[in-house]
């Protein structure tokens, strides 16, 4: 069971089953906490991008092999793990060939120098733009940070409303599961 509520929300929000969720996880100090960060963007990270195929991200060795997405989807839903530098998931459309829909980030990539651990205030200084939302602390202990398209990006960070800190960046969204 997991005891943390920062830990809750990373498999809320993560949109696949706790056990991918739980392989990607690296300990702090980690050879791949230090690799360079990836540039997120409203295209997508680094090399991953909105649209492509799970075999083009697969043959790139970009991405794990296809699994199980979020059961709310149905059962057709279908998701993989980010292969290092970067740590997340990705989730595909649920016909073939499975094309990127969503790319969870829970590190090794940036926007503007902003990643995982970053403040509200900290968002808001690189993104001008930027929209906060309240509408998912109660519920999901997150508070939502958009970032439209005509502000530098199409994407959203999700900041742990105990820590202050975000704990999950979405592109072109965060997928809520379970």
């Amino acid at each position: 069971m997991i005891s943390r509520r920062t830990s809750i929300a990373g498999v809320v929000l993560a949109g696949i089953t706790s056990a991918a969720v739980a392989g990607a996880a690296t300990a702090p100090g980690s050879a791949r906490e230090h690799a360079a960060a990836e540039r997120i963007t409203g295209a997508g990270v680094g090399q991953v991008k909105l649209g492509r195929t799970h075999s083009q991200l697969r043959a790139q060795g970009l991405v794990g092999t296809l699994g199980p997405g979020c059961e709310l989807g149905g059962p057709d839903t279908r998701a993989a793990r980010l292969k290092a530098p970067l740590q997340g998931s990705v989730n595909y459309s649920l016909t073939s060939p499975r094309k990127v829909r969503e790319i969870t980030i829970r590190g090794g990539a940036k926007a503007r120098g902003v990643g995982i651990g970053a403040t509200i205030a900290q968002i808001k200084a690189k993104f001008p733009k930027a929209k906060v939302s309240h509408a998912t602390d109660d519920v999901f202990r997150v508070t939502l940070v958009k970032i439209p398209q005509d502000g530098g990006g199409r994407f959203h960070f999700a900041v742990d409303v105990d820590t202050g800190k975000t704990v999950v960046i979405g592109v072109p969204r965060i997928a809520f599961c379970e």
